[in-house]
């Protein structure tokens, strides 16, 4: 069983789980008055809107390299990506394996976060959607390597229907074939979930069999501006950086440092 194979078969279980704790329709009566409010900020919006595209991500731990920033503050560290200039942000939401939590992204909003937030997890049930609405959340990733195609279409549409767009992630030729479902935003992941190998090259590889007009993430690796710059030119408008920022003591001077290089 490789890492992805096993998250996900953990993800199972623990939603499972919740679903014992609080049934959906208790979980879907707490969301349904905020269906009738204004629509979270669009991510795609901000990414096409933004100069660099860069979403700054708040990720205390990975399966590969343990803890980054155990003691990482939700409350302090994204507001600090917000005032050094960040177009989005990305919160991760497991727990087990990244030291993450939904709560977090509800402590971010509390302490003054307006930027779009990604609900970073790994998605296998649409309770986690109602759980990522519920958080304060804009948008939700979706992984090709985890779902059929027919069950990402379902869960793109429960997604919509909650107010949430998707980033789909593909990371090979074979899942490119899910951006045919229309996600809000396409991703190109250079970190193998199989193995965490990362990779940049990866974005260069598969940016132009993306559609033309698909908004472009690239995902994971990109340490340097330089690639950030390349990666733009072959038309990614969204990249996702988090170890890059969260192994510095303090990740947003990191973030506005690294702006200030672009």
């Amino acid at each position: 069983m490789d890492i992805l194979d096993e998250i996900t078969a953990h993800k199972r279980l623990e939603v499972a789980a919740l679903r014992r704790e609080t049934p959906l329709r208790l979980l879907a009566d707490q969301v349904e008055p905020l269906l009738a409010g204004p629509k979270p900020p669009s991510m795609a919006a901000a990414l096409l809107a933004s100069p660099h595209g860069i979403i700054a991500e708040f990720k205390r731990k990975s399966p590969s390299k343990g803890w980054i920033k155990e003691t990482g503050d939700a409350a302090v560290i994204p507001l600090e990506y917000q005032r050094n200039g960040a177009a989005a942000l990305s919160i991760l939401a497991d727990g087990k394996y990244f030291g993450g939590s939904p709560d977090f992204i509800t402590k971010a909003r509390e302490s003054g976060v307006t930027l779009p937030i990604l609900y970073k997890e790994f998605v296998v049930d649409e309770y986690q959607l109602f759980l990522a609405r519920l958080s304060g959340a804009s948008a939700v990733l979706l992984i090709a390597a985890e779902s059929s195609k027919e069950e990402c279409r379902r869960l793109i549409g429960a997604a919509h229907a909650l107010g949430l767009e998707v980033l789909l992630e593909m990371h090979s030729e074979q899942e490119l074939e899910y951006a045919s479902l229309e996600p809000d935003m396409c991703g190109i992941n250079n970190r193998n979930l199989g193995t965490f190998v990362t990779d940049v090259e990866n974005s260069f590889r598969l940016a132009a069999q993306l559609p033309a007009g698909a908004v472009k993430v690239s995902e994971s690796g990109i340490g340097r501006p330089e690639t950030l710059t390349a990666l733009r030119q072959c038309g990614f408008r969204g990249f996702l950086m988090g170890e890059r920022f969260m192994k510095e003591p303090d990740p947003g001077v990191a973030l506005d440092a690294f702006i200030a290089r672009l």
